[in-house]
């Protein structure tokens, strides 16, 4: 759905029509954009069906309209609102697709009024609350960081938690087991963590928990991988914000001073540039704070977001 209202109902129609289809479902304000600014609708409640009826005979498809139904719990069925008359004497329940979509999300009580338990049980099934769904960590930050440090500490508290897999997708590993033909120029970084991505997507639409922690250092390829992720389940972007003289000064394996040095080309942060990020979820700051406290940071911005029980 692009919400362009009565003109994508149209559009969908000739979709459908192409695609072998005789007759097409047009519901209250389908695709309706909601409203502007002011709060007033875009289109008015059936404008969508009014359009699709003066063009059905020429697309060759034909509309089956659909009310707007509520419940009338006094005579306990269904009914279009436009048909009741007897408005003032009744109580009249409606649940929209919106409220719905939120109470599956959040795990909240579906009267029995709405729909079958079967069919609730399923709804249930294939769209589960937002604490049981699947979702990525993305740490980003230069070497040195901290980022694995706390990609584990993490990984150890959602363990404990229980609930769903959860698997850490660490630089220096990938690097080792998935991607051991690349080197560092900007395009195998970039299909590096593309690789990060996409095995983070996978782990997401199945349910599980995927913490990565790879330098990342191009706020478009970050930018890709969270369209990636986003496709199927949340994407938690943290920044670990520790300075380059603070990784430097941290350096135990002497890589700052390679790259200082030249021996060591296209090093992120001394000879190969790094996008500070601007849109991430999290930002954290290592220094003067120690990794169970940055871990902790991190559990209660997922429980903030509903992706963990608090």
């Amino acid at each position: 759905m692009r919400m362009a209202g009565p003109r994508e109902a149209v559009w969908h129609g000739l979709i459908r029509k192409n695609h072998g289809c005789t007759h097409f479902i047009v519901g209250r304000d389908h695709a309706g954009p909601g409203q502007n600014s002011a709060g007033e609708d875009f289109y008015g409640p059936y404008d969508a069906q009014d359009l699709f009826r003066e063009h059905q005979e020429e697309m060759g498809i034909e509309m089956v309209d659909f009310k707007h139904m509520v419940y009338v719990q006094e005579r306990a069925q269904y009914e279009p609102a436009d048909e009741i008359h007897d408005k003032d004497d009744v109580t009249i329940l409606n649940i929209s697709g919106t409220e719905l979509r939120r109470r599956l999300q959040e795990g909240l009580e579906i009267p029995e009024w709405f729909s079958f338990p079967e069919v609730v049980r399923e709804l249930r099934r294939t769209r589960p609350p937002r604490s049981q769904q699947g979702f990525t960590v993305f740490f980003t930050g230069f070497s040195g960081s901290g980022k694995s440090t706390i990609a584990n500490a993490l990984m150890v508290k959602l363990m404990e938690m229980g609930g769903r897999p959860v698997t850490l997708l660490d630089g220096d590993i990938v690097r080792k087991n998935l991607s051991s033909e690349l080197g560092f120029s900007k395009e195998h970084r970039d299909l590096n963590i593309r690789r990060i991505g996409y095995v983070a997507s996978e782990i997401t639409k199945n349910g599980g928990i995927a913490i990565c922690a790879p330098i990342a250092p191009y706020a478009t390829t970050r930018r890709a991988v969270r369209e990636d992720v986003e496709s199927f389940g949340a994407f938690v972007e943290v920044h670990v914000a520790t300075s380059i003289e603070e990784c430097e000064r941290r350096d135990r394996k002497g890589l700052y001073k390679l790259a200082r040095e030249g021996k060591i080309k296209e090093f992120t942060g001394i000879s190969d540039p790094y996008d500070v990020p601007d849109s991430q979820e999290l930002r954290v700051e290592t220094e003067n704070v120690d990794v169970d406290n940055c871990a902790h940071q991190v559990l209660l911005k997922l429980e903030s977001m509903g992706l963990i029980a608090g």
